[in-house]
């Protein structure tokens, strides 16, 4: 009786909800921004420059409260120095082979600027393919193997949206900005990562023609292939209540909550299907190590087994443990 209620009050929220009103919703959202970012040249190189406001810390603790009271295992960085730090130690686990970033004052810092577009702008421009979801499934898992000393575990995002996935046409290749948010400590490593993939497919799920969502999250998936992230990841995909449920509002963009459930259930059930199951190799099985009983090959000076031996037998027979057997012979 509860879930029918609880299904009435989201149908009618949904009718309620003009489109006008979804958007007016999200801007708001999207203007309360924590950190300024600007583009720049610098010694000819194009540069992102991330500077904390100076109401940051203030609206970092707030978020900070709401996202306690909702039970919602995330927080922003507010204090400027922790969050400077994991911004730079992020950027350049991740894409320091090729590219730069440095921190010109405490409040700052500076990041070479990726290239190519992000893929929420090509999903919004209608130019999203599989390949690009192929490799921002990959570049998940490749981040997702760091080790992270603020964990204590595997790395993981916190705030892994289509909007901070960069993908290069050129290359191939995607990768990921914007380390603002962090997942709390107490959470396993799969569960932060199982929810790095939920953060990416919510921006899908509202915003992509139902004839496209099954075959473009599942290809996301199967290129991501861990299966037990993926398990994990079934058991999140379910609409929370609460005020748990304004911030899954936001992440879906305001999408009808029907059509959301809808397909995050096609999606539960088409995972089992996917190939990354076949294809992921069991899990490996630390073993002790017994001791050899094969002796190394002797080289001059070292005791063979049969000299050890006939040792210990003369040894044995003496009269005492200073004595040998046999007298010493006369001259």
């Amino acid at each position: 009786m509860l879930g029918l209620v609880k299904g009435n009050q989201s149908t009618l929220m949904d009718s309620l909800m003009p489109s006008g009103f979804a958007h007016a919703a999200t801007a708001f959202v999207e203007s309360l921004k924590i950190n300024s970012i600007s583009e720049v040249v610098r010694r000819g190189r194009k540069v992102v420059l991330k500077h904390r406001n100076a109401y940051g810390e203030q609206m970092a603790e707030m978020a900070n409260l709401y996202f306690r009271l909702a039970k919602l295992s995330i927080r922003y960085l507010s204090d400027v120095r922790e969050w400077r730090r994991r911004e730079l130690g992020c950027f350049r686990m991740l894409n320091g082979e090729r590219f730069r970033a440095f921190s010109p004052r405490v409040s700052s810092v500076c990041l070479d600027k990726l290239p190519g577009k992000s893929l929420w702008d090509h999903l919004r421009q209608h130019t999203l393919t599989r390949p690009m979801l192929e490799a921002a499934g990959s570049e998940f898992r490749r981040a997702h193997q760091f080790w992270s000393d603020d964990f204590g575990g595997l790395w993981s995002h916190g705030d892994a949206s289509m909007t901070n996935v960069i993908y290069n046409e050129k290359t191939g290749r995607a990768r990921l900005i914007d380390f603002e948010i962090m997942h709390e400590k107490s959470l396993s490593a799969t569960a932060r990562q199982a929810d790095d993939l939920l953060v990416f497919l919510l921006d899908m799920v509202g915003a992509m023609p139902s004839r496209r969502w099954l075959a473009f999250a599942s290809c996301f998936l199967s290129a991501y292939g861990d299966a037990e992230v993926i398990a994990e990841l079934k058991k999140q995909l379910v609409i929370p209540s609460g005020l748990a449920l304004i911030w899954w509002n936001v992440r879906t963009n305001f999408a009808k909550s029907a059509t959301v459930k809808r397909r995050l259930t096609n999606l539960s059930s088409a995972v089992r299907h996917l190939k990354f199951y076949r294809l992921s190799p069991p899990a490996r099985v630390c073993q002790k190590r017994r001791p050899s009983m094969i002796c190394q090959v002797t080289s001059a000076g070292t005791p063979t087994a049969k000299s050890r031996t006939r040792a210990i037998k003369e040894i044995a027979k003496a009269v005492s443990p200073g004595m040998p057997r046999r007298l010493p012979t006369k001259r």
